[in-house]
């Protein structure tokens, strides 16, 4: 699916609606990936502000918002996190939200998201490999549960492991597959991606391709154990006193128009 046939116009309806200031809200999941079926859900992710008086009064603000259903023909999935907890997950190692803010399917986004992406590319670590690692052998835990096994998991577990060996190497969060795979060329990445895309009557994998996934499974897995411990990223992430500026200032609202 090209960005071009992402209904934007109805996303960013579905973004308008939500209860708080929003600094970004971008696409994720499968067509992030690379790899939307025609039935896949969007799964829209971000950072929004809580109001001061909801931060240090007696009733509390929602530090996540969490949002699904049908709206406009679509099926979203909305899921948001207070700037102050993003900002702390940004600081412990987690590659998810780091994938999120460099989405480059994004519906909404103020000037203060250009801000948070330059912090945020002083916050990885040599250490996001484990992350990656955890990640994948949640993947493969999955895939190997089902009966008869799907595309679908298999290619998360693809898309996991790659986008960790990219990073370790270069720094830079990729989490498109068919992206990673320019580089890594696994041979079967593309039928597998066309199998998961066509839709549920291809979705489905035989016993006998088993072995050889948990042959790749392994291989890769070792490939990005050793990217980890070879990498040349910092030991621990910084950002954390431009984070605590941003936060400020954004609670205190100044939240810049968006884009």
């Amino acid at each position: 699916m090209t960005h071009t046939a992402i209904p934007y116009d109805k996303l960013r309806r579905q973004v308008d609606e939500h209860p708080y200031p929003l600094v970004f809200a971008a696409i994720s999941g499968a067509h992030l990936y690379g790899f939307p079926s025609p039935d896949s859900d969007f799964d829209l992710r971000g950072v929004h502000v809580l109001p001061l008086q909801e931060v240090v009064g007696l009733d509390l603000g929602e530090e996540t918002v969490e949002r699904a259903g049908v709206r406009d023909g679509l099926e979203m999935d909305l899921v948001t996190h207070d700037a102050k907890k993003f900002f702390g997950l940004m600081l412990k190692n987690n590659g998810y939200v780091l994938e999120q803010l460099f989405s480059p399917l994004i519906v909404y986004a103020t000037p203060e998201y250009e801000e948070l992406r330059a912090i945020a590319r002083g916050c990885v670590t040599r250490h996001h490999v484990h992350h990656y690692l955890g990640f994948a052998d949640r993947q493969w835990n999955l895939f190997r549960k089902e009966d008869p096994p799907r595309v679908k998991p298999l290619l998360y577990l693809y898309r996991v492991l790659l986008t960790g060996v990219h990073l370790m190497r270069t720094g830079v969060v990729e989490a498109n597959l068919l992206t990673l795979n320019a580089d890594a060329q696994l041979p079967y990445i593309d039928e597998l991606v066309e199998r998961k895309t066509s839709g549920p009557e291809k979705s489905r994998l035989q016993a006998a391709d088993l072995a050889f996934h948990e042959r790749e499974y392994q291989r890769l897995r070792v490939e990005l154990e050793a990217a980890g411990e070879r990498t040349q990223l910092p030991e621990k992430p910084g950002g954390k006193e431009a984070l605590n500026d941003l936060l400020v200032r954004l609670r205190v609202g100044a939240l810049g128009r968006p884009e």
